[in-house]
């Protein structure tokens, strides 16, 4: 069963954060649930970690205690959630995506590659990951061994909440990892940062933070719950390993030194602890892919019911223009999504007949991107379908079709493979050209049906193969723009998209753009952050 996360949420929303440096006036909720009587037993703590996890999933504004998240965002609380703010950081500014409303906060700038400090998207993304990470340095400072024994909380229930400790370290890590993948240089705050008066939270160079991250996952591990022990839609040891090895992956660009060998390392973690490919590559976005425990990692679960809102894979659903309600098991489109010719003549069968990966809805809809803006230039995506592998409608649908059921895969096996082919090619040491090939082609025959029709050879596994394997297999999926990046074909002018720098032919942008800024509002209050370069 999915972790159902809604009505833990709203009790645990309840929950009154109360720190020493409030001295001067002491409140007591009206509604009198306060820390000393959630945090009383094993299962009121795993109460107030739903709450950590359902900030994946779930918006908010001032009233459920998300701070400053910019108002054109509050005014749309779809804009709001983590998932649709991360994905089009990460796939409106690349090849993948472009969205129609032009007049929507924080769209206009994002495709083009021209954005400024001044954007409701860039801003929004900064401070929900903030929050998140807010939250979960709470459930830590709650959940130390001191106030634990203070709370007699002890034998199997004090293990169980050490457990639950170590999980909201996780999602630290991953928020701090989204930090330093789109922000670079965040100013840090930890459990023991001491937050008062003219303290304020100090910059952190993005070489520091990924020692950090790396240093947290590699202390968690032993104390997550094994690879596929824990409950779905919970983390384990195979995801922090996930997160090594992406991080691994990308380690020359956050600190100048690659750590490819590192990266193989971890994939052969997750290998050993028996992860696999699903059968079917269409089924890894629908309705019921938790039953897709054989590849999913950790994903961020939806429910159709108990957590309704705009974004997440309710966007990816009913955002691609054109598609109609009984294709993606909705109430209709939104007229939004549509994906630039460059990206879809990486399938040299854009139909799907013989690569399943190719899931295009084109009827109505042009290749070509003449018009940024018009609705019918570009195809459209029909990869997050709220429909099960029968076709029958969602588990937890609601009557008006509105709100997706699918969960959305931060981590799975697909993207293991594929890290491990390109740490091998790269340079890697601790695994082989020959496994790499198998690997791929494990990934190109479930794409094939089956067939090994869509094999390849070892002279065609390059480095480049890789990158557009990677689009193929793992698109949609919030990890195009760090691909690009990685490749050097994100800002330059070695790879070109259809309006990439406001051009309908694509041109190179400064290189300024590889970064996003911080928020001015968290520059003008605090004096210890300075502006990323260019802004």
């Amino acid at each position: 069963m999915k972790l159902r996360v809604l009505q833990l949420f709203i009790l645990a929303c309840t929950t009154a954060v109360f720190t020493s440096s409030c001295n001067k006036l002491d409140l007591v909720p009206t509604n009198d649930l306060t820390a000393d009587k959630v945090y009383t037993s094993a299962a009121g703590y795993k109460q107030s970690l739903a709450k950590v996890y359902g900030a994946f999933a779930l918006t908010g504004n001032a009233s459920t205690g998300l701070p400053d998240i910019p108002t054109e965002i509050i005014k749309d609380e779809g804009n709001s959630d983590f998932l649709r703010l991360y994905w089009n950081l990460q796939e409106i500014t690349t090849d993948e995506a472009v969205w129609s409303w032009q007049n929507d906060a924080g769209i206009q700038g994002l495709h083009e590659q021209s954005w400024s400090s001044i954007n409701s998207i860039i801003n929004g993304l900064y401070y929900r990951s903030f929050f998140q990470i807010t939250l979960c340095n709470d459930f830590i400072n709650q959940s130390s061994d001191d106030n634990l024994s203070k709370r007699g909380i002890v034998g199997v229930d004090a293990d169980q909440v050490r457990r639950f400790r170590a999980e909201a370290r996780f999602i630290r890590a991953y928020q701090y990892s989204v930090l330093m993948d789109i922000y670079g240089n965040p100013p840090m705050v930890t459990e023991t940062t001491e937050i008062g008066g003219k303290d304020l939270p100090k910059q952190i160079a993005r070489k520091d933070l990924f020692a950090y991250v790396e240093s947290e996952l590699k202390a968690i591990e032993n104390d997550l719950a094994a690879p596929k022990a824990n409950e779905y839609g919970r983390v384990d040891r195979a995801a922090s390993w996930a997160l090594l090895s992406r991080i691994y992956l990308n380690a020359e660009v956050y600190t100048g030194t690659a750590r490819y060998t590192d990266a193989i390392t971890y994939c052969n973690k997750i290998v050993a602890a028996g992860y696999k490919l699903h059968g079917n590559y269409r089924e890894l976005t629908i309705a019921d892919n938790h039953l897709n425990t054989d590849e999913n990692i950790f994903t961020i679960n939806y429910d159709g019911t108990s957590t309704q809102n705009y974004g997440g894979t309710t966007y990816l659903m009913h955002g691609p223009a054109g598609v109609p309600g009984d294709v993606s098991g909705s109430s209709g489109n939104w007229g939004g999504l549509r994906i630039t010719q460059q990206f879809v003549n990486l399938f040299a069968d854009k139909t799907g007949s013989t690569d399943t990966r190719a899931q295009f809805y084109m009827s109505g809809q042009n290749l070509e991107v003449n018009d940024l803006y018009v609705s019918t230039d570009g195809y459209s995506s029909t990869k997050f379908r709220n429909k099960t592998k029968t076709g029958t409608p969602a588990p937890h649908q609601d009557v008006a079709k509105d709100f997706s059921d699918i969960d959305f895969p931060l981590f799975r096996m697909g993207e293991t493979y594929l890290i491990y082919a390109e740490a091998v090619l790269r340079g890697g040491s601790g695994g082989s050209l020959t496994t790499a090939l198998e690997y791929v082609n494990n990934l190109r025959t479930r794409a094939y049906n089956g067939s090994l029709a869509g094999n390849i050879t070892s002279s065609a596994l390059t480095t480049d193969f890789i990158l557009d394997e990677r689009g193929r297999e793992l698109w949609y999926e919030a990890t195009r723009r760090t691909d690009l990046i990685r490749y050097g074909k994100f800002t330059t002018a070695a790879y070109l998209w259809a309006w990439k720098g406001g051009v309908k032919g694509g041109s190179g942008v400064n290189s300024k753009y590889n970064l996003f800024p911080l928020p001015p509002t968290d520059l003008s209050a605090n004096p210890n952050l300075h502006q990323n370069t260019g802004y």
